[in-house]
């Protein structure tokens, strides 16, 4: 076979995380796991790293950018942690490369292979790339559906694929959404909800100020102190004193 006609080969899954795995550091899994969470009963629980940092997932990427869709899949149900992170950052390339129909196969892949984006660096540079422009112009209803579901990371691509939105300065799904979530157990949704409220508040304060307005009373405090964030010291102990 000649060089041509093999450079034209479609990688495989194990090609592309063999050529991730030239960049592992066991010292760095080790951080790594620390920073995610990964002990019994936390919400990482169980994932494994290699130790590959973002940066170099992202030179991986660059390389193997127009991998076939049933190989990326493959990563994306991985056990390990960076082969997804690897899958996810494949796919928003390919979805915002791609015409209507690629997207639509793309879109459809993510919600099927939701169970694997299971942390929250996953899903956030994922769902505002891939669910938020994908729903754009058209029904919002499985955003509503998703933020019902029993799985925390469901609920957090509902609401952090409303940030695409914001910055079209559409703010409705995300104050419905965050209402809706403003009883969630999680932190990690109360950080969710209150990074978004802020994005709100970069575009028209006054539109956050309404929100918190009608339900800083109710509000988690994590989401509250994330919305206020960028509010004058004065104002934001004001809010915090839930007057």
């Amino acid at each position: 076979m000649s060089l041509t006609a093999a450079s034209k080969i479609a990688p495989s899954a194990e090609t592309i995380q063999k050529r991730l795995r030239s960049f592992a550091s066991r010292e760095k899994a080790k951080l790594l796991q620390g920073f995610f969470k990964t002990g019994p009963g936390e919400y990482g629980e169980g994932d494994k790293f290699l130790g590959v940092m973002v940066p170099q997932t992202r030179l991986v990427v660059k390389e193997f950018r127009d991998a076939p869709l049933p190989e990326v899949a493959k990563l994306l149900r991985s056990t390990w942690h960076e082969d997804r992170v690897l899958a996810l950052l494949i796919l928003v390339s390919q979805f915002e490369r791609g015409d209507e129909k690629v997207r639509k196969t793309i879109f459809a892949l993510y919600l099927k292979h939701t169970k694997y984006i299971n942390n929250w660096d996953l899903v956030d540079l994922s769902a505002p790339r891939i669910v938020g422009p994908f729903m754009d112009g058209g029904s919002r209803a499985l955003l509503y559906r998703l933020v019902r579901s029993k799985n925390l990371w469901e609920r957090r691509i509902a609401i952090l694929a409303t940030s695409f939105f914001i910055r079209k300065g559409e703010f409705a799904d995300t104050l419905a959404l965050s209402e809706m979530l403003l009883n969630d157990n999680e932190d990690l949704m109360h950080k969710a909800v209150g990074w978004m409220l802020r994005e709100v508040g970069k575009k028209e304060v006054a539109v956050l100020e309404a929100f918190l307005g009608k339900h800083k009373l109710r509000m988690p405090r994590t989401a509250l102190r994330y919305a206020i964030e960028r509010f004058p010291e004065a104002k934001r102990k004001s809010y915090l004193k839930k007057e």
